[in-house]
């Protein structure tokens, strides 16, 4: 027999061993109960299809053709879920999910889902969701949302979006997926340990307790180990959520898969609350193609679990209730396996990503004129909410009462924003930036939620999908680096991986960097962006003025509506109730609010004040007005200096700090963040690779963690320090 791969695997001859010495028993057939025989080929068709790729796959690797190999072999109960749903139900699935995809397919006509998994492992450029980026299981018609193997990251977006279903149909919004959807993800047995697991499924409970609809069915897959690593027996069915509605099935019981599949999701459906369906699986063919099983388990381990082989089971069934003979289930299996081959031959001649370009075309997608027409435009629905009173008209500002008014012009001109975050809502925020949204637009718009970071995000990634604009607040900078990877993992890579199919617009909102006085300590002085800049396509705004703070607030909505773009907003607290700026009572840091129709903040351009010839101060954040003040000084002993206020962090306004740079030929850069991994580093580097021939040197805040009290003061760029740096500069002697 010609098998896909020249090495025959020890399931494959179990399983046709197996099936050739079944004989028809005396089961109940498909007329004395819920399961028909239709139902129960379809799911073997699935099943037989994925065992089939998982092969091919294994087959290609070997051959050097192929890049992927975690297979879902023994998770092939999975299908008996897709069986249970509808298409239109999205779908954020664990990487063992080939018979779920492929079934999931046979419910849409005409659709090819083994040309589909296969270009993804050979990653042809073809591939009908990431384009060969990665080897993902989604798809737009089947309502199938990519997932990039992260370790459960998933789970915090399916809660939102589970969550932003009910929402957006309470609002009248518009949205891809129709208001009866029930939101299915699946993960691992190991995975369900990991916060964004615990955090996710605790989301959805306090969620669902406090009345809120989650329609949200979460499938752990218990296959009983992570990679080598064993799980505790029962340790699923033991750590269950308390408030979950919880049902079980044994994978090597298709009947009993289908019913308690069906039974779940329907409830689910109908009571619109989250509910766990623990699926009992086996792992077969090891982790992966390089894994050594026989390294951590036993030979009679390993051949225990072919018994529980679901496609066995499937198969079984089929002959002990009359369906199907023996013969013909293994005509049916090897029709399978020769469909996959047919198909893996096909796919080798598809094209690859050709370069670049191709690459990064989905991570940033840009529209600039789109995104400043959007942002510029005077929307019905601002008048109908400010009357004759809109912001421009109050007089002079904070930068806190800038955002404010720029957060309520955004939610007075597009129905879809919510604002949300710990303490945005009754409280109007730690510093009052949010005060009376809530009130202006109501605790559907404007909301708190629970103490989690992983779960304000993927509130937000699951709104994006939604069709929603979410503006979710991060209290402080300290506190986003616990949940990071939903930025970098999860939104910033939807896009990519989605070939810009699936999109997740959002205007995180973070109040950071030091200097705030009377309260601080690390976790409210925090001036770490690294791990933001480091995330391709991230757009991170860092508003310094409030004139600036309510035009960069617009562009950065615009973008996200026009592009799907996520934007970080990272709002300086020590700046938030400013007033003055060179001396007390002179309302130097106040300005008007500017109108939409006013000005425009294009991402990534810089804007400088004065316009001295001799130096040139480069800065962002805090270090503004301490740079204003700095060149003031110096101005009046006959100094030529300019400042350069960055305003965006990513992507850095590399044009305007070239010719900043060479106006004057002298660069101080004044950094506020730490000098390791801080932002002068690729300030720096920008000038050099652009060219710049001139002098440069930076002042920079310690590699330091912040202390309390006036401690801080020894760790942080003090404006004693830019203006020796400048002076030094000026008199041709650089530190």
């Amino acid at each position: 027999m010609n098998h896909v791969g020249e090495q025959v695997e020890q399931i494959d001859e179990h399983f046709r061993t197996a099936v050739a010495e079944l004989a028809p028993g005396d089961e109940p057939g498909p007329a004395d109960g819920p399961v028909s025989g239709a139902a129960l080929l379809d799911l073997f068709d699935a099943q037989a299809g994925s065992r089939h790729l998982d092969f091919a796959a294994r087959s290609l690797g070997r051959r050097k053709l192929g890049f992927y190999s975690i297979g879902s072999s023994g998770h092939e109960s999975n299908a008996a879920v897709a069986a249970a749903l509808r298409p239109t139900d999205p779908a954020l699935l664990h990487y063992r999910s080939g018979a779920f995809y492929l079934r999931r397919a046979a419910q849409v006509p005409e659709h090819d889902a083994l040309r589909d998994v296969l270009l993804g492992v050979v990653a042809s450029a073809e591939e009908p969701i990431s384009a060969g980026r990665h080897k993902v299981f989604g798809h737009g018609e089947l309502g199938i949302v990519p997932q990039t193997s992260t370790i459960a990251s998933h789970l915090p977006r399916a809660t939102g979006l589970a969550f932003a279903l009910g929402r957006a149909e309470r609002l009248g919004l518009r949205c891809e997926w129709p208001p009866d959807s029930v939101v299915v993800t699946s993960f691992g047995d190991a995975s369900a340990n990991h916060s964004t697991a615990l955090g996710a499924i605790n989301a959805a409970a306090h969620t669902a307790h406090q009345g809120l609809p989650v329609p949200l069915l979460l499938v752990c897959e218990d296959n009983g180990i992570g990679i080598s690593v064993r799980t505790p027996p029962d340790w699923i069915a033991a750590a269950r959520h308390p408030a979950l509605r919880y049902s079980t099935s044994d994978g090597a019981d298709p009947v009993r898969c289908l019913e308690i599949a069906a039974e779940l999701a329907d409830w689910v459906r109908v009571h619109r609350r989250p509910a766990l369906l623990h699926l009992r699986t086996v792992r077969l063919m090891g982790h992966a193609g390089s894994d050594v099983e026989s390294g951590y388990r036993t030979r009679s381990e390993i051949l225990a679990d072919h018994a529980r082989d679901p496609l066995l089971a499937t198969a079984t069934a089929l002959v002990h209730r009359g369906v199907r003979s023996p013969g013909a289930v293994l005509e049916r299996y090897e029709a399978a396996r020769a469909a996959v081959a047919r198909t893996a031959e096909q796919v080798l001649s598809r094209p690859k990503l050709a370069d670049r370009a191709e690459v990064m075309a989905a991570i940033a997608p840009a529209h600039p004129a789109a995104v400043r027409d959007r942002a510029t435009r005077v929307e019905p629905g601002r008048a109908a909410h400010f009357g004759t009173a809109p912001p421009e008209s109050e007089g002079p500002l904070t930068l806190a009462e800038s955002i404010n008014r720029g957060l309520a012009d955004a939610l007075a001109t597009d129905p879809g924003v919510l604002v949300f975050g710990e303490d945005v809502g009754t409280k109007g925020g730690v510093y009052g930036v949010t005060r009376g949204l809530r009130r202006s637009f109501g605790g559907l718009r404007v909301f708190d939620t629970l103490l989690d970071e992983q779960s304000i995000l993927g509130t937000a990634l699951g709104s994006g999908l939604a069709g929603m604009l979410p503006i979710p607040e991060i209290q402080y900078l300290a506190y986003l680096h616990n949940a990071a990877d939903q930025l970098r993992g999860e939104a910033a890579t939807l896009g990519f991986f989605s070939d810009g199919r699936f999109r997740n617009p959002m205007v995180v909102r973070i109040a950071g960097y030091g200097y705030q006085k009377g309260f601080g300590g690390h976790f409210h002085n925090d001036n770490s962006v690294a791990a933001l800049r480091d995330i391709p396509g991230l757009v991170v705004a860092s508003p310094s003025r409030p004139e600036d703070a309510a035009a960069m607030l617009r562009t950065c909505v615009a973008a996200a509506r026009e592009d799907g773009r996520v934007c970080v907003f990272l709002e300086p607290i020590a700046l938030y109730h400013e007033r003055d700026l060179h001396e007390p009572g002179d309302d130097g840091w106040r300005a008007r609010y500017p109108a939409p129709s006013e000005e425009h903040v294009p991402i990534g351009r810089a804007r400088t004040h004065g316009d001295g010839g001799e130096l040139t101060l480069v800065t962002f954040g805090n270090g503004l007005p301490r740079c204003l003040r700095v060149a003031r000084r110096l101005r009046r002993e006959g100094a030529g200096v300019r400042v350069l206020d960055l305003r965006w962090l990513s992507p850095l306004p590399a044009a305007d700090l070239l010719a900043a740079a060479r106006a004057t030929g002298r660069v101080l850069v004044v950094d506020e963040t730490r000098r390791s991994g801080g932002v002068s580093e690729p300030v720096v580097t920008a000038l050099v690779d652009g060219g710049f021939s001139g002098t440069i040197a930076r002042v920079t805040s310690a590699d330091s963690f912040i202390p309390l009290g006036a401690a801080a003061g020894h760790v942080l760029l003090d404006e004693q320090t830019v203006e020796d740096a400048a002076r030094d500069l000026l008199r041709g002697r650089p530190r």
